[in-house]
């Protein structure tokens, strides 16, 4: 008796051993629970675009579009490929996805005059050493609407956001992951 208790101690317990864990909620990477669908909020404004800018955080690159006021409305979405505002002609961009980054603001002031042209449209900013953006390119304005087209290194998560100021302008912030 004692010997088949024993021998069933050592299965058990080899039992144990070889039977998997059940598997636990994982942390997101990073903290991050961002997803990536499309992203909107409605409205229009007439608050020009400045500027655009990048930056590289632990977890995520960022994109900024500056804003003379408060900012309009906004779609930032997963596309095939990114276009220009108004015509629809396609602005390529490297990397494995393309972000299409559209803000419901104008380029111009009321009296038309470019309130942002990059230097070079094809490359808006410089992001060499970026872990996941490979290059921002200039979309356009029309009617009121301004693109910018975001080449990214794979279809990650992204989130976006409008923060206010500095003063009484205001910023759309978009920030895509470097990783799942």
């Amino acid at each position: 008796m004692k010997r088949s208790s024993f021998w069933s101690v050592v299965l058990l317990g080899l039992a144990l051993l070889l039977v998997p864990a059940a598997p636990g909620s994982a942390a997101p990477y990073c903290g991050l629970v961002w997803g990536s669908l499309d992203k909107t909020a409605p409205g229009l404004s007439a608050a020009p675009l400045t500027a655009v800018r990048t930056g590289r955080h632990a977890c995520y690159d960022r994109l900024v579009l500056d804003l003379a006021g408060p900012a309009g409305g906004y779609t930032v979405r997963y596309v095939a490929e990114a276009t220009h505002d108004g015509s629809g002609i396609v602005v390529p961009t490297r990397g494995g996805a393309s972000i299409q980054v559209t803000v419901n603001d104008p380029a111009y002031d009321t009296a038309g005059t470019p309130t942002y042209l990059p230097a070079d449209p094809g490359e808006v900013q410089d992001v060499t050493g970026y872990s996941t953006f490979r290059q921002v390119v200039w979309a356009g304005t029309f009617e009121g609407y301004t693109s910018v087209g975001l080449g990214v290194r794979a279809r990650l998560p992204f989130r976006v956001f409008v923060l206010p100021g500095p003063g009484a302008g205001s910023r759309l912030v978009v920030d895509v992951a470097h990783r799942w």
